[in-house]
């Protein structure tokens, strides 16, 4: 046991020793050690305990070798004071520096509560010091408000008495002057003074000349008021204020100017006065030309008292350069070619951008404007009144000269090149008006003044108020329409024309009952009526192309060729592209009418009601309608064919008109109607109409479905009522076919009636889902009446029954292959499939199916299956007719 411990003792003893040297003397046993021994990062409890246990070891047993050592322990008990006396002290030695620890814990917190303490009164004295600063600064601020006793305004009050003394001091030296330059120029006939302040005194001293002038003028004129009044007598006016007695002195003004000997005071000021504003007027334009702004400033505020200013700005718009360049300029030809002239005609063409050479004078205006609104405002303290007039003169005399020839020109066009020129024009024009606000013009960089502003769209609204007046401009806009829409509908209406061999209530109608003969011609008629319209070359030529009548060489200034228009059906039927063509043109109208505001939005609501009348009149009536009513006659003829299969080939034609009506009522209520919305009643008219029209076409639509509903009923009648009475009780019931599918009559009827339907999904398959299953449901519950009747009209053997049974499957697969509303046909059909079931099951089960008979089956009463049982073949036997009791 001594020899297993003694190396693992050595060797504990050993690491102790060299790897953990100890920190701590121990004179007599007892070990040293401070509270830094335990401040320290490095401080380990496991390696303290270890080192106080080696310390408390007797030093003999240190030296011991480590075989020596573990016979010594061996031999010897192991003797635990050393280590408890070491530990004792080491406890003692802790409990003392606790409370040394203690100590300065508590030290040092007194230290911070006496230094909180401390800065609390710091911060609440620096709170008082604050506190009564403040109410020093408010009481100084309301003494110098004058609401203290002390009156604090007092020194205000003393600056403007100093302010009107000042004043009075002028205007008395003003009113010494004065008198001073009336004593000479009515003395001496001079005014020498006045002209030494004109010119010895620079700008200001020109400025104080005017306004001394102007009131020794306004001091001769009441003289000379007073002199002449009539309630003068004789005898005040020699004496007293106005006058002088007769032996006054020679040199007096008054009684030489009664003898005509002395001058005449208010013809000199005149005179000095006109002279004067000469002088200012080439001064100002001595300064204008070397770019002197302050010279400009000071002659135009001392121009300013003659005429309000008006001979300086007269001046100043007059001599520029902008003005003399576009006099010399204003025969120039406009700058669009030939090519930009026909595509702003044609109305199938997008316009072309505003006319080149008003785009770049309205991009030089803009340009000019900016610039010389920098000098304005340097050069004039009334800045706002010379840059109206300005203005005025760039708009009223460059722009609208120039607008007027564009305009003109496009007007010799056609009406479209007209309104279109009018449209970007103005459009144009507008854009100039809001960039000079943004840029601000004298305000710059800041947005233009009211006053400015004002003047600009002044400007703009004057330019085009002759093109607006009452209601010219709405009538020129359905003049257009009007002419476009009757060229594109010309072929339209002559087919349909020939068609019901009459003519139709259009223009030819119309001028036929007006010249009260027959135009045969219709190619003659129109062209006759464009000649007398007096339209201009090219927009005749451009309404012949529209009208499809420019490929037989007619010209647009004469009658055209003495042949009959050529018709096709294709010119007679609806056509989407034709219908988007005629609603793209208003679109353009309604949306250039809205720009234009030709009637400042108060007028919108009733050019909208004339727009909307033209459409309705146009591709609603002579458009739509009269297609519908061919179609009808088209049904009519259907529903009234005898003997041969109906044709119903014009249902093709009916998708095209239910399109056709979506898409006129559609543009009619999200574009038209919201634009009458700022007059109630007007949109309550318009409105009422509409659903009126709306109604119209869609009985008309209901009228020729309703017809086709019929003749596809009638003519499946009829071929029911071929179906051969050996169908159903085969004569050689050995030879019957018992792998044929249906009878004759049966696929005859499915046939046409798949037919039937091909042609309404194509006819209704794009005008929504109801329609479509609206017609497919009445054919189907006609189609089923048509059947119960048909099969209790023949008798049915017990071969028979199949081919009875063969027969409603294919109806019922017929129609279930249909678009019907959901589960609302289905229970009809179960109706078919019971009536087929009574032909075919055994007597003994024919009893329970009757009893059981109307339970989810709709179409037939119970009482009226007797009629289907007493056809079977068997019908009289005892067996069916124990069945029919339950009945």
């Amino acid at each position: 046991m001594s020899s297993t411990r003694s190396p693992d003792t050595a060797s504990l003893l050993s690491s102790t020793s060299t790897s953990r040297p100890t920190t701590f003397t121990s004179p007599r046993g007892a070990q040293t050690y401070t509270l830094d021994t335990f401040s320290s990062q490095a401080f380990i409890v496991k390696d303290f305990i270890e080192s106080l246990t080696e310390a408390s070891l007797p030093t003999q047993r240190k030296s011991l070798s480590a075989t020596a050592a573990t016979t010594a322990t061996s031999k010897q008990a192991f003797d635990p004071k050393p280590l408890i006396r070491t530990f004792e002290h080491t406890l003692a030695r802790l409990r003392t520096l606790s409370e040394e620890l203690e100590s300065r814990e508590n030290e040092l917190a007194g230290s911070v509560r006496r230094a909180e303490t401390q800065h609390n009164t710091n911060i609440q004295s620096r709170s008082q010091e604050l506190e009564r600063t403040v109410e020093a600064f408010h009481r100084l601020e309301r003494s110098l408000d004058g609401d203290g006793d002390t009156g604090g305004n007092a020194a205000m009050q003393i600056g403007e008495r100093l302010e009107e003394l000042d004043r009075q001091r002028q205007r008395a030296q003003d009113a010494k002057f004065i008198l001073q330059c009336w004593v000479e120029v009515s003395e001496r006939g001079d005014l020498s003074a006045l002209d030494d302040v004109r010119k010895m005194g620079g700008g200001e001293g020109k400025v104080r000349c005017a306004h001394i002038a102007r009131q020794l003028l306004n001091i001769s004129q009441r003289l000379d008021a007073s002199s002449s009044s009539p309630h003068n007598t004789p005898q005040q006016q020699t004496n007293g204020v106005n006058g002088h007695q007769h032996d006054e002195d020679e040199d007096s003004p008054i009684r030489n100017k009664a003898r005509g000997t002395a001058h005449n005071p208010r013809e000199i000021i005149e005179k000095f006065l006109e002279m004067l504003e000469k002088d200012l007027l080439k001064s100002f334009d001595d300064s204008y030309r070397r770019q002197n702004f302050p010279g400009m400033m000071e002659t135009s505020l001392a121009l300013r008292s003659f005429s309000s200013g008006q001979s300086v700005i007269s001046l100043f718009v007059n001599q520029h350069q902008f003005f003399i360049d576009r006099a010399q300029l204003i025969t120039e030809d406009l700058a669009m070619d030939a090519s930009s002239w026909d595509d702003l005609a044609d109305p199938d063409c997008q316009p072309p951008a505003v006319e080149a050479s008003l785009q770049g004078l309205i991009d030089e205006v803009k340009l000019v404007c900016q610039e010389e609104s920098f000098i304005i405002k340097r050069a004039f303290p009334f800045h706002e009144e010379v840059l109206a007039r300005f203005l005025q003169r760039v708009f009223q005399q460059s722009i609208q000269q120039k607008l007027e020839m564009v305009l003109n020109k496009a007007d010799s066009i056609s009406s479209l090149a007209f309104l279109r020129s009018l449209q970007s024009s103005r459009s144009y024009i507008a854009g100039l008006v809001e960039d000079l606000k943004q840029h601000g013009l004298t305000e710059h960089p800041e947005p233009a003044s009211a006053t400015t502003s004002a003047v600009l769209d002044q400007q703009l609204d004057e330019l085009f108020v002759p093109y607006f007046t009452g209601s010219s401009y709405i009538e020129r806009e359905k003049r257009n329409l009007g002419e476009l829409f009757e060229g594109l509908l010309f072929k339209f209406q002559i087919y349909h024309s020939r068609r019901r061999k009459m003519q139709p209530s259009s223009y030819l109608g119309q001028l036929a009952a007006r010249g009260g003969e027959y135009i045969s011609n219709a190619r003659e008629a129109y062209t006759k009526r464009l000649d007398t319209a007096e339209l201009p070359a090219r927009q005749k030529a451009m309404l012949l192309r529209i009208a499809g009548l420019h490929e037989r060489g007619d010209h647009a200034g004469g009658v055209g060729g003495g042949k009959e228009v050529d018709v096709t059906d294709e010119d007679g039927q609806l056509s989407l592209g034709t219908t988007k063509r005629m609603l793209k043109w208003l679109a353009e109208g309604v949306g250039r009418s809205l720009e234009l505001a030709a009637g400042g939005g108060a007028e919108t609501p009733r050019e909208v009601r004339e727009l909307l009348h033209l459409l309705v009149a146009n591709v609603g009536e002579i458009y739509l309608e009269t297609a519908l009513d061919s179609l009808g006659d088209a049904a009519a003829a259907a529903e009234g064919a005898k003997g041969v299969e109906p044709d119903l080939g014009y249902l093709g034609e009916l998708r095209g008109a239910v399109s056709v009506l979506g898409l006129l009522l559609g543009t009619v209520r999200m574009l038209l109607l919201p634009l009458a919305a700022g007059n109630l009643s007007v949109r309550r008219e318009l409105e009422k109409f509409v659903q009126g029209f709306g109604e119209r076409m869609e009985g008309k639509v209901d009228a020729v479905l309703n017809r086709t509903l019929d003749a596809s009923l009638a003519w499946s009648g009829r071929l029911l009522a071929g179906q051969k009475k050996t169908d159903f009780r085969p004569r050689d019931e050995g030879g019957l076919q018992l792998d044929r599918l249906q009878t004759p009559t049966c696929a005859a009827v499915a046939g046409f009636l798949g037919r039937v339907h091909g042609k309404a999904v194509l006819a209704l398959g794009g005008g929504g889902k109801g329609v479509l299953e609206a017609f497919n449901l009445e054919v189907a519950i006609g189609l089923r009446t048509l059947l119960l009747i048909h099969f209790r009209s023949f008798a049915v053997s017990q071969i028979g029954a199949l081919t009875v049974s063969k027969d409603i499957t294919k109806y019922i697969e017929l129609l279930r292959g249909w678009e019907l509303p959901d589960g609302v046909f289905d229970p009809s059909l179960e109706v078919l499939t019971e009536v087929g079931s009574l032909f075919v099951i055994s007597p003994e089960a024919l009893r329970e199916r009757l009893r059981g008979f109307g339970q989810g089956v709709v179409g037939v009463e119970r009482g009226d299956l007797r009629a289907y049982v007493l056809r079977r073949e068997d019908g009289g036997s005892v067996g069916v007719q124990a069945a029919l009791g339950v009945l």
